[in-house]
């Protein structure tokens, strides 16, 4: 596997004003919930990350920087071609300070209050917080339906399609193919596409041979947007910073306008850029270790759910971390289990509501497998003890 990294031993962070672990009352009203809810890590990030912030923080100085340099452009390009075989025009590039507040820009340039906006469902709730919050209208379409997302691009005011690549909180991997046809779609109705691809290096290796494909080998000649940063994959969002690609020039150039002028952003935060740097030219390694250990974790989730609920036939998701488990089959009702894992087994589990399907939850297995293997059997009893009622 390469070098001997630690995924089992537990680090700490309570106390270090976490909204996993810290902030679990805010959604949950009870404080020391044992929690698997906001999608970060409970790892420490890379060690090359964490070499290269160190030596950065002992220059001792953090004035204005930029982004608009070699070493970023250039560590970007090296993820691509070697991660994903792609090549890509830097020239494209963008910076924001985080995936959401470029979306939240790219809204405000090609949308107007009222236009709609088709997102696929389930939803990540940051995508209809940011929708609905700047007045536009969320249409949803079922993941996988071709069909429904045909129908929702036809209508004359459909102005954006927010795809999630791979799929939160499913985990979906769209393959090249359905790549190919959105983009035919998108570009037939004049819908622009923001494709938010922050999950993307975490697609799992299960012998079928799936494989991300970036918006930028499908998008042909409609307008388009690439947004995603390292910050998922390595663990370091609390170091805010993300980029991205805008395929027209125009375009390019109003974002870049805003960023520096409306939002006051011209300065990016220089620690970002170095854990980037660090992690997308040497990170790899440690890369491909923390997502072989979470395909532990997830196929110990598939274990447990199968011998405990066969008939949900629960198999692990194709990318990322978050285990998304249907439990309508078996006629739970989400408030009542939601009383028994705050209550009694004293979890923190996403319920489905939150992305529009309850009586799912969501499941964050990005943690060593002592964590996961409590989180399962506090679902395990909890999902027992509401049938049994």
């Amino acid at each position: 596997m390469g070098a001997p990294y630690d995924f089992d031993t537990v680090v700490d962070r309570r106390g270090t004003w976490c909204v996993q672990w810290d902030g679990v009352a805010d959604r949950f009203g009870v404080d020391g919930l044992l929690p698997f809810t906001i999608s970060d890590m409970d790892f420490a990030t890379a060690p090359e990350v964490l070499a290269a912030l160190r030596a950065r923080l002992d220059h001792g100085v953090f004035g204005y920087t930029t982004w608009q340099q070699d070493d970023f452009r250039s560590a970007i390009a090296h993820w691509y071609a070697t991660r994903y075989g792609t090549g890509i025009d830097t020239g494209q590039l963008v910076y924001g300070p985080s995936v959401l507040s470029q979306l939240s820009q790219l809204l405000q340039m090609w949308t107007g209050e009222g236009d709609g906006v088709v997102v696929h469902t389930p939803v990540y709730d940051g995508f209809r917080k940011a929708i609905t919050g700047l007045g536009r209208e969320l249409r949803g379409v079922p993941v996988g339906d071709e069909e429904a997302l045909e129908r929702e691009l036809a209508r004359r005011d459909a102005k954006v399609l927010v795809l999630c690549s791979p799929h939160n909180p499913t985990g979906r991997v769209w393959t090249a193919d359905e790549l190919a046809r959105t983009a035919a779609l998108a570009e037939r109705y004049g819908v622009a596409v923001i494709s938010d691809e922050i999950h993307a290096d975490f697609v799992h290796d299960d012998g079928a041979g799936r494989v991300h494909v970036p918006w930028t080998r499908v998008a042909g000649d409609g307008r388009w947007a690439l947004i995603t940063s390292g910050s998922k994959a390595f663990n370091f969002p609390a170091l805010t910073g993300s980029y991205g690609f805008i395929g027209d020039a125009g375009d390019r150039a109003e974002f870049l306008r805003r960023m520096e002028t409306a939002e006051g952003l011209a300065s990016p935060a220089v620690l970002s850029l170095t854990a980037h740097i660090a992690a997308y030219r040497e990170g790899a390694a440690w890369l491909d270790a923390v997502r072989s250990y979470v395909a532990g974790n997830l196929a110990y989730v598939a274990e447990r759910l199968g011998a405990a609920f066969p008939e949900l036939g629960w198999v692990p998701p194709q990318a990322g971390y978050l285990a998304w488990i249907d439990l309508r089959p078996l006629g739970v009702e989400e408030a009542a289990l939601q009383r028994v894992l705050v209550e009694r087994e004293r979890v923190a589990i996403m319920g489905g509501s939150v992305y529009g399907a309850p009586g799912c939850v969501r499941l964050n297995v990005g943690c060593p497998r002592e964590k996961v293997v409590r989180g399962v059997e506090a679902l395990v009893r909890g999902v027992g003890a509401v049938r049994a009622v």
